[in-house]
């Protein structure tokens, strides 16, 4: 997913609606014929569309107004003029819509082919034989077309996922995907290798598949701005699963109930409802020296919180399809 955005502000102009027209009969015969102005056409509305097939805002970073046609104004002979074309914009499934100068949320485009009017078009004037009247037999009135609506937008794009990946850094979240799914993230043995949300579509042990995210690993406070995870932490709002992998084996040295406090402090700092999502613990890199010694002493602990974790490694596969069942288990029918 290169060049990922996952933020973006536009301009919207709907098309403004067509004048009215002044006309009258002129026929044969008929040297005082009465008026036959058409009305203007209704401006063209500005839609968003969400499109399962478009996963970042990076075309937005290099357009930002976007313009309906304008209503052709009416003709005579009774002739209302055509309506302006809407101007559809294709968003990708997932993203928010906000006002620009209030924060209000407008729309939530969260299912394929949702459509949300973002500017209406102006209607269109009134001819003058709208105007005609018994004491007003050759009415010289007509309206102009009102204004399009036209304001400033901002995008923020949340992937749709049903688990989400969530550690340290160089925790084995690209790892694992890679392993259960078709996805391939970039994998190094160094800390923020991701520095993008990928997606994964994973078969689970009972044949069903889910989708899981993998966001760069956080690192203690990141809700405030610290490293690359946080701007990604919205991506996992969504999911109804959190896979909480903790490494086994630091580099460091650091203790793996270290780990797992930190990163469950940062999931509670950015969003309480993010925090007590369920969690499937993974202890990963169990095929390294000293792993299932460090594992002995952190399973008591985590399995007293009522929380049950599956030791794994991503590299030989080793505790894979327990981990999928675990998952498949937690996500319910």
């Amino acid at each position: 997913m290169p060049y990922f955005i996952d933020e973006a502000k536009i301009f919207v102009q709907a098309g403004d609606g067509g004048r009215g027209c002044i006309s009258f009969r002129r026929e044969k015969y008929v040297p005082k014929g009465g008026p036959n102005g058409g009305d203007g056409g209704k401006g063209g509305d500005v839609i968003l569309q969400a499109e399962r097939n478009m996963h970042t805002l990076l075309d937005f970073t290099y357009k930002q107004r976007y313009t309906a046609a304008r209503g052709e104004h009416g003709r005579g002979s009774d002739q209302t003029g055509h309506d302006g074309g809407e101007c559809v914009i294709r968003v990708p499934v997932g993203t928010l819509v906000r006002a620009a100068d209030s924060g209000e949320l407008l729309a939530d485009l969260v299912t394929h082919g949702q459509r949300f009017v973002a500017a209406r078009g102006g209607r269109g004037g009134r001819g003058n034989t709208r105007f005609k009247s018994a004491t007003k037999q050759a009415p010289r009135t007509a309206e102009p077309g009102e204004r399009g609506e036209a304001r400033w937008l901002t995008f923020e794009l949340k992937l749709l996922a049903d688990v989400g990946l969530v550690g340290l850094p160089n925790a084995g979240k690209s790892t694992l995907l890679s392993r259960i799914s078709a996805a391939r993230p970039k994998v190094a043995p160094y800390p923020f290798t991701t520095l993008t949300p990928h997606l994964g579509i994973v078969q689970l042990s009972d044949a069903r598949t889910c989708v899981a995210a993998d966001i760069p690993g956080l690192i203690e406070g990141a809700h405030e701005g610290r490293g690359v995870g946080d701007r990604f932490l919205r991506h996992i709002e969504r999911t109804r699963l959190l896979v909480h992998l903790v490494d086994m084996a630091p580099p460091d040295g650091r203790g793996p109930l270290v780990d797992f406090e930190t990163v469950n402090q940062e999931l509670t700092a950015f969003s309480p409802a993010l925090a007590h999502k369920p969690q499937v613990l993974a202890a990963t890199k169990m095929d390294l020296p000293d792993a299932k010694r460090t594992f002995e002493h952190f399973q008591p602990f985590v399995c007293a919180r009522g929380l049950r974790v599956v030791a794994i490694s991503a590299v030989t596969g080793e505790g894979i399809e327990t981990l999928l069942e675990e998952i498949s288990q937690a996500l319910g029918p």
